[in-house]
């Protein structure tokens, strides 16, 4: 079980972009070599072998198209590599999971090649926030996993769990805290304009972000750490050192299931849910096996085993899954979710790390 709380940690590390450093490409591990074949790029480490034991057999099985996966380095290394390898006219990878703001990024120079819908039957399924379009409409990337950050606490401490994220700024919650560090990875200011100023789209000017971050100042006092290293507060959040912050739910589940005293909860105002798309290079040549692709990952029942094997949030309809309801609350919730303004970090990124140094962690 410990190995999966750190490959979960590891695997959310690249997609966040929060680890140092780019990882040099891993060796591509050839499944079957056939006639088709696809080159897929995925997190490393745990999210990838977990793809390579679970998915990409079964996929190959149902297709008959060879997976040969490729491990992404950290950040936005991967985006770069990318974008470089496709102005040269090739692909490290055709298809890649990519990050939200690698995603609005890589559209800018118009890296990723437009997807067609009318080949993607399964993706009728999918929530609408998992289709990433470009300004004029055309499709980016389609929603391959999510997960979420909830309201964490330690049940030794907390005897009841907490409703809300207002718990972050109740006095009585003084140097009780582990929040993440950075203004890109927490989404803390999402959070303050859900809660307190009606929506995500309190944001919409800086007038508003202003205002988000004055009260989100006011949580300083119950903070006891502002975390980058995720397995520090994990031990603190077990420990009862720091009994209360925001973390991944599936970890926190998993390492309640080992027994620790520890919960997630879903506020009233929902979690925060993250994802990652799937995304064509333009400099692939795989176009009809990448679609074929897509339309596999986009089923129910491929949701579903990814919800149960890799500890992902499904990104198709509650309704269409046979996740027992214990299945699907160890991985995700019917609650709205509070959905990160990714816009924001990709346009404002320096003015908004300059307020949070200034205003928050300061």
């Amino acid at each position: 079980m410990k190995n999966i709380l750190n490959a979960s940690v590891s695997r959310r590390g690249v997609l966040a972009g929060s680890l140092a450093g780019a990882g040099m490409l891993a060796m591509p591990s050839i499944l079957r070599a056939q006639d088709k074949s696809l080159k897929v790029g995925v997190y490393g480490g745990y999210f990838k072998d977990s793809f390579d034991k679970n998915i990409f057999p079964e996929f190959t099985k149902a297709t008959g198209i060879a997976v040969e996966s490729v491990a992404e380095p950290t950040g936005e290394a991967w985006l770069v590599q990318l974008e470089q390898a496709a102005k040269a006219g090739q692909a490290p990878a055709d298809l890649s999971m990519m990050s939200q703001v690698s995603m609005l990024k890589g559209q800018s120079t118009d890296l990723w090649a437009p997807l067609d819908m009318g080949k993607i039957k399964n993706a009728s399924g999918l929530i609408d926030r998992f289709v990433n379009k470009y300004p004029d409409g055309r499709v980016a990337g389609v929603g391959a996993v999510a997960w979420y950050i909830t309201l964490v606490t330690n049940t030794d401490v907390y005897k009841e769990a907490p409703t809300s994220w207002s718990a972050l700024w109740d006095p009585a919650n003084e140097d009780k805290l582990g929040l993440l560090a950075l203004v890109s990875n927490s989404f803390l200011l999402e959070v303050t304009a859900k809660t307190y100023f009606g929506g995500t789209n309190a944001l919409d000017t800086e007038e508003g972000i202003l205002k988000a971050f004055e009260k989100l100042a006011e949580v300083k006092p119950n903070v006891r750490l502002w975390y980058r290293d995720e397995a520090q507060f994990e031990q603190a959040l077990k420990s009862g050192e720091i009994p209360m912050g925001q973390y991944y739910h599936d970890v926190t589940g998993l390492a309640a299931a080992d027994g620790n005293p520890v919960r997630s909860t879903f506020p009233k105002e929902g979690g925060i849910q993250d994802s990652g798309c799937w995304a064509l290079s333009r400099a692939s040549t795989k176009t009809e096996e990448a679609h074929i692709f897509i339309d596999y990952m986009c089923q129910p029942s491929i949701q579903a085993t990814l919800s149960r094997k890799v500890g992902t949030a499904p990104t198709v309809k509650r309704e269409l899954l046979d996740l027992t309801a214990e299945e699907f609350a160890a991985v995700s919730s019917d609650i709205e979710p509070i959905t990160p303004r990714y816009d924001l970090y990709q346009t404002k990124s320096d003015w908004l790390n300059q307020k949070w140094t200034e205003l928050i962690v300061g």
